[in-house]
């Protein structure tokens, strides 16, 4: 349907939304409310007050697609509105895991372990230490 590459930024609309909106409506609360350009290629989220349901703004090219998923059980976790701002954006990952029931404000990002050149000569040799894994 549509990708989210690294440079799709997704965009979360905080608060609650009037799920009966459409195209003009999504699309006038993204340029009014969140003072962003809607035909930007990136990902709009929309979520209803109850946070059961869900919908999603996106500019393909060629038109607007808008999305919807409502959860049978549950709810999804979505940010308060607040005074200082109206938008909260996460990145590709998170929007899999928000789709997923998983609650965002319960993870954390892990620091990788990634191998530094060179380190397989020092650890022949003794000298230096052994990185600790995170």
């Amino acid at each position: 349907m549509f990708g989210v590459g690294t440079a799709t930024r997704v965009y979360l609309a905080l608060g609650a939304t009037d799920m009966r909106k459409g195209f003009e409506g999504l699309h006038g609360l993204v340029r009014q409310r969140l003072e962003l350009d809607p035909l930007s290629g990136h990902l709009f989220l929309f979520c209803n007050r109850s946070r059961t349901r869900l919908k999603v703004l996106f500019w393909d090219g060629s038109g607007l697609w808008v999305c919807a998923k409502r959860l049978e059980k549950g709810r999804f976790s979505w940010p308060n509105a607040n005074e200082q701002a109206a938008r909260a954006m996460i990145n590709g990952e998170e929007l899999s895991l928000l789709l997923g029931g998983i609650d965002l404000s319960k993870t954390r990002r892990r620091s990788w372990w990634r191998k530094e050149p060179g380190w397989e000569q020092t650890e022949k040799t003794g000298a230096g230490k052994e990185p600790a894994i995170s």
